[in-house]
């Protein structure tokens, strides 16, 4: 079982940076960790994902090149540093916890955080 809390979102002009931490308890070793995001009106979609040791890393196409996922295992947490926010990257972000290859192919993960709102204004 393993609990994650997501932090760090908040109101930013197009342009800033804000970096999300996601904390977990349990085995987060284990896991790969995703971040995904859902927009109002929109369906969750993938962002990013990293593996459980942080060799592999994988981004949707429209934050390539402008976030970055990463993850501390001596603190049991994932980061994603988003530089160069745009306004349509305003969304609830998610993280989950699960396999490499369900989160970032079937979009997908075994356990969920509540979400932290980034907002972007133009």
């Amino acid at each position: 079982q393993v609990q994650l809390v997501e932090s760090g979102g908040g109101l930013v002009q197009a342009g800033d940076s804000l970096r999300l931490s996601c904390t977990a308890s349990g085995r987060f070793s284990s896991y790969a960790m995703g971040w995904f995001r859902r927009a109002p009106g929109k369906e969750r979609e993938f962002v990013a994902a990293v593996s459980s040791i942080g060799s592999r890393t994988s981004y949707e196409d429209s934050v390539k090149g402008r976030f970055t996922i990463s993850r501390d295992n001596a603190r049991n947490t994932v980061y994603l540093q988003m530089n160069s926010l745009k306004p349509e990257d305003k969304a609830v972000y998610l993280c989950a916890a699960g396999a490499y290859n369900r989160i970032r192919i079937d979009a997908t993960g075994d356990y969920w955080g509540q979400g932290t709102q980034v907002t972007v204004s133009p």
